[in-house]
């Protein structure tokens, strides 16, 4: 990280001192938490369309979603040796101003009523992923921005993406549940252009190739980290799902999906580097990128092998991506890329938003039975067709990069 002076330690001190003060007063003048907690209690000035009401929201999955963005993703930007114990102390401090902010904002978005904001368990779910865009953003930009310039990329993203995703889940009516497009596929690019923005080029040859400095510790924080996404994304994915359903595909997908990846990353890795086996940080790319690629499509596919050929082809994608796209990426497009975002959260999440598009089409009675009213409400009411859902799907990936790189250029 950059040298840490007297001044910009204070800075910090300073800044962190203003926002939380400021989400203080934010809090003590708008939000109150929800006085009902019952579907039937909902009021119809709220829009209650994209969140689950608490009465049907399990707590440990709000425990498995808030331990996969602190754990996991803190630990994912640990293996970076040069980076990591201040990379983790910066991604704790980008999760607890982002999920404050993130309450507020996307409050006076989805749930604010007679001038309050009305909070609940969802809430916080819903600020968890908007959070984890952040981080991912901030994966591009690692070692090249101090602790104030993260918090104020915190500050102003958490904004850009929730009029991102209040235009696509709400507005246009896109299905999204794992959020390939407005997590992955919009903080990796949204951090791109950020980087794009503040690119230098690097003084020492030896900078330009960040993601080799790793050793026997940095491979240790790529096994937790790799283990806490094995365990807790499914539930991470399936959370804004229909709850009450026994049969969860988007977990079930996710992790055929996973092992798929996995599997994928062991076939293709001896083969572009001189290593029999994989390192532990390859693994751990392949898993995200699985996960990235069935966050649109992960409620919708209706069998299990049509998830393992997903997951084996994003698990094809990030060690490809890591030999021939990123030096691209540095050389042509002038883009630094600390932790490979767009190999692993950036391409995964557009191919999951063409392969969500192409199962839209799939979309009838006979596919998916009476799942067709909880997945796409609107084409079993019959006011919306098959093609115009897959063209509002796909209209949403050109908006959401265009949103990314308007607000990443910005912010730059």
């Amino acid at each position: 990280m950059p040298e840490h002076t007297a001044a910009s330690r204070f800075r910090l001190s300073g800044l962190c001192f203003l926002l939380q003060i400021l989400n203080i007063l934010l809090f003590a003048v708008f939000a109150r938490y929800s006085p009902e907690s019952s579907p039937s209690h909902c009021p119809p000035q709220l829009d209650c369309r994209q969140r689950n009401q608490d009465s049907g929201f399990q707590q440990p999955r709000f425990w498995d979603v808030h331990i996969q963005v602190l754990l996991s993703f803190g630990l994912l930007v640990a293996f970076l040796g040069r980076y990591g114990p201040d990379s983790v102390a910066i991604s704790i401090l980008i999760v607890a101003f982002a999920i404050q902010w993130a309450v507020l904002v996307q409050g006076f978005f989805y749930s604010f009523l007679n001038g309050k904001i009305y909070v609940g368990a969802q809430s916080m779910v819903s600020a968890d992923f908007c959070t984890t865009a952040v981080l991912i953003s901030a994966g591009a930009v690692l070692g090249r921005v101090n602790p104030v310039q993260m918090l104020l990329l915190a500050l102003l993203e958490v904004i850009v993406c929730t009029v991102n995703e209040y235009i696509l889940l709400s507005l246009m009516g896109v299905r999204d549940s794992g959020r390939s497009l407005t997590v992955h596929t919009f903080g990796a690019y949204f951090g791109l252009m950020v980087s794009r923005v503040l690119y230098q080029p690097p003084k020492d040859k030896r900078k330009r190739e960040e993601r080799q400095d790793m050793g026997h510790q940095t491979d240790v924080f790529a096994v937790v980290g790799t283990i806490y996404l094995w365990i807790f994304w499914p539930s991470f994915t399936s959370s804004t799902t229909v709850l009450d359903n026994a049969e969860n595909w988007a977990a079930l997908n996710t992790y055929f999906s996973l092992v798929a990846s996995t599997v994928a990353t062991f076939i293709l890795s001896p083969v572009l580097y001189e290593e029999s086996t994989p390192r532990m940080v390859q693994i751990q790319d392949a898993t995200l990128a699985g996960m990235a690629m069935m966050g649109m499509a992960g409620e919708m596919l209706v069998t299990p092998f049509g998830a393992l050929i997903a997951g084996f082809l994003s698990g094809l994608i990030s060690p490809l991506g890591f030999r021939f796209f990123t030096p691209v990426l540095r050389s042509r497009l002038k883009t630094q890329d600390t932790c490979g975002v767009h190999n692993i959260h950036g391409l995964p999440g557009i191919l999951g938003a063409l392969l969500g598009t192409l199962l839209t089409l799939l979309a009838t009675a006979d596919t998916y039975g009476d799942r067709l009213e909880l997945v796409f409400p609107l084409i079993a009411q019959g006011s919306r067709t098959v093609t115009d859902q897959a063209f509002i799907q796909l209209s949403a990936l050109p908006l959401t990069l265009l949103l990314a790189a308007l607000g990443g250029w910005l912010t730059g």
